[in-house]
């Protein structure tokens, strides 16, 4: 076997391991709401969403094709670049998920390989257009949580202003199991796809695609289901993150919340836009509770969560760029590595 296959086959399972670490880590995206609120208990909560990342991530290949061609060049790179920026996203996400952040896999990946790719052929192999889209995504999704979480907040108080407080409860108490599955299923359709698209770039760059690039319905399934798993198993540090202490939570902000993020991922899958989850679930929650009142938000968390969200852009672009610049070096000693000059 060339040493060039078994590095793919090296991509297909560091591919697998950070999509079961992507699950893992962001399994509080789709249920820190539903067990904040108590609606769910964490295990039938995480059974939930496990189920319906799954179907999201088999939904499309949008948001993969723009990852796997539209961030780096995909005939300047090769699958050793790819094996690198998911190793480097996956120490990011332990690193965070140790901690508690709950920072963007989706965007821990993208400047890993970014980092990668350029180490060994400059700024040049950078997409401008793909990584434009990527970084205009970032500002987006928890602005636009953040607004969209508020005004739907406002709306509902407004709608059932003459009501009860405990008839609201029950009614978003059902409801929100909607929203939370609504969370779960478009969680899957961005940030599932994600590493389907690097998978596929080591593919491609390796011929094993041939000319066109394209997203094998094996890599679909394959980490559709990784993401699944990961997902079932949870991440408790961030739940109690996300739904404990950075806005204390009913069902009916619950509801709004995850209606708002639900939204805001979904448009983005659609148009192809790798977004990050998190950004979206986290503004949305923000914005829910900004309309409650600014005491009720957990400023401290807040900011560190934001911290976290810009740390992972530099810190991930350096572990990428790193790491292969040391491959580079050990490649310069005489050792053979595909994809290394």
């Amino acid at each position: 076997m060339s040493t060039g296959l078994l590095i793919v086959y090296l991509v297909v399972v560091l591919g697998l391991i950070f999509e079961f670490l992507n699950g893992f880590h962001d399994a509080a995206n789709a249920i820190a709401t539903v067990v904040a609120t108590r609606v769910l208990t964490p295990i039938a909560a995480v059974l939930m969403a496990g189920t319906l990342n799954l179907v999201g991530a088999l939904s499309g290949t949008a948001v993969a094709v723009t990852l796997g061609q539209g961030i780096v060049d995909p005939r300047a790179t090769s699958q050793t670049t790819v094996a690198v920026a998911l190793l480097g996203a996956a120490l990011w996400d332990l690193i965070t998920w140790y901690y508690g952040l709950p920072t963007s896999s989706s965007h821990a990946l993208i400047f890993s390989l970014i980092g990668a790719a350029v180490a060994t052929n400059g700024f040049s192999v950078v997409v401008l257009g793909g990584t434009l889209k990527t970084v205009v995504g970032i500002v987006y999704s928890p602005a636009i949580g953040v607004v969209f979480g508020g005004l739907l907040m406002l709306a509902i108080y407004w709608l059932f202003r003459r009501s009860r407080r405990s008839d609201v409860s029950g009614v978003f108490g059902r409801l929100q199991l909607v929203s939370s599955a609504y969370m779960a299923f478009s969680h899957g359709g961005n940030d599932g796809q994600k590493t389907m698209g690097v998978i596929a770039l080591a593919l491609f760059s390796s011929g094993l695609l041939g000319e066109r690039f394209f997203v094998p319905f094996w890599v679909v399934a394959a980490c559709a289901t990784a993401m699944g798993l990961g997902t079932a198993l949870g991440g408790w540090r961030i739940i109690r993150t996300m739904g404990h202490r950075l806005v204390k939570l009913a069902p009916v902000n619950g509801f709004a919340a995850e209606t708002a993020a639900g939204t805001v991922i979904e448009i983005a899958t659609r148009l192809g836009i790798p977004i990050s989850t998190t950004h979206a679930i986290s503004g949305s929650i923000l914005g829910v509770g900004m309309v409650r009142g600014p005491r009720n938000v957990g400023w401290q968390v807040a900011g560190n969560i934001v911290t976290a969200w810009i740390l992972t852009i530099p810190a991930c672009f350096a572990i990428g760029f790193l790491l292969m610049s040391a491959l580079v070096e050990i490649s310069s000693l005489g050792v053979s590595i595909p994809g290394i000059p």
